[in-house]
């Protein structure tokens, strides 16, 4: 609460001019909270928080830009060289080395769109819906988040225009190099649907497996590929808002709705997750390092290397070869069982 009072000092009590004080912070921030938790209408809370309905949405918007603005660089980043050593043991684990997440879209819909917009963000539910796409890991954290695509697209337009690989087209991920039957490679990737491109740092099933290491390969996939799943489930449990249609006028204050339940959402996997020394230990065996050297280069990479990185991001040869790596693996791991 004191983070969001210094942020914005707004929240703090106040008086009026003839002395009678305002509302308190905790009043303002539970009204928030509710409204995100329950999915309340602002007029609900009249009763309940004696706030009025337009102080309740003024506070609820003013609520959603502060925690977008004050924790954003924490709970939305990517992850750090610490992090992907914890996601590329947990994948090794798993049965997909390299792999540090899974990535799928969401559509939220969006009840009080404008009638002249309907088409644009008519979705496959027939109603007016914008996708979330998101890629989160093992224990549902929730590393990338990109909202505000009509529903009209499907996964491959969000993904091209998603900034989900924009850090390796520029050069400043870092790399992780891993073996997969006897072939090393150099970049993580994603689990993905059928619907997704074959590139390089995506990993994607076989709709229709013609052997049974194909079809082995393809359970373990869908499996670890839920995880994404998992995590839109447990976000839309967790806060009702998002389990229902968005209510409010521009897809602006949505936008700082949804990442606001994403934050929380991370801040309460941060609460509740177990380190493990045993785990940090294991999690140093892979070598991860900057693409970059420690001088960092601040200029805008030429349009070569950039042509170039994006060559080898869309390089289908290396997805096919990583898939069929993998399938060796993990007919190694379990064909026996």
């Amino acid at each position: 609460m004191g983070d969001v009072v210094r942020y914005d000092p707004s929240f703090e009590r106040r008086s009026d001019a003839v002395g009678h004080s305002g509302l308190s912070p905790e009043q303002k921030l539970t009204s928030a909270l509710r409204m995100l938790a329950y999915g309340s209408p602002a007029d609900q809370l009249d009763d309940y928080m004696r706030m009025g309905r337009s102080t309740v949405l003024e506070v609820f918007r003013k609520f959603c830009r502060a925690i977008v603005g004050m924790y954003s660089s924490t709970y939305l980043r990517a992850p750090t060289r610490a992090d992907l050593r914890i996601l590329l043991r947990k994948g090794s684990q798993r049965g997909f080395p390299g792999m540090i997440g899974s990535i799928d879209c969401m559509h939220w819909e969006w009840r009080n769109c404008p009638t002249s917009w309907t088409g644009q963000y008519l979705g496959h539910n027939h109603k007016p819906t914008i996708i979330l796409e998101a890629v989160a890991s093992y224990n549902t954290w929730i590393w990338h988040a990109f909202f505000g695509v009509p529903g009209s697209n499907n996964d491959i337009n969000v993904l091209g225009m998603s900034p989900v690989f924009d850090r390796i087209l520029n050069g400043s991920a870092p790399r992780a190099r891993f073996e997969v039957n006897g072939h090393t490679y150099d970049q993580c990737y994603y689990l993905a649907d059928g619907i997704y491109p074959s590139w390089s740092t995506l990993v994607k099933t076989f709709s229709n497996p013609s052997s049974n290491k194909e079809a082995l390969f393809a359970r373990c996939q869908e499996a670890h590929r839920k995880d994404v799943d998992r995590a839109f489930g447990i976000l839309q449990a967790r806060w009702a808002i998002v389990r229902g249609p968005a209510r409010s006028w521009d897809v602006a204050t949505i936008n700082d709705i949804i990442l606001t339940c994403i934050i929380l959402h991370n801040m309460i996997i941060e609460d509740e997750q177990v380190d493990s020394d045993d785990e940090m230990e294991d999690s140093l065996d892979y070598e991860v390092h900057d693409q970059q050297p420690t001088n960092v280069n601040r200029d805008i990479p030429t349009l070569t290397e950039y042509l170039a990185r994006n060559n080898r991001l869309r390089a289908a040869p290396t997805h096919h070869g990583l898939r069929q790596d993998l399938v060796e693996h993990i007919w190694n791991l379990h064909g026996n069982n």
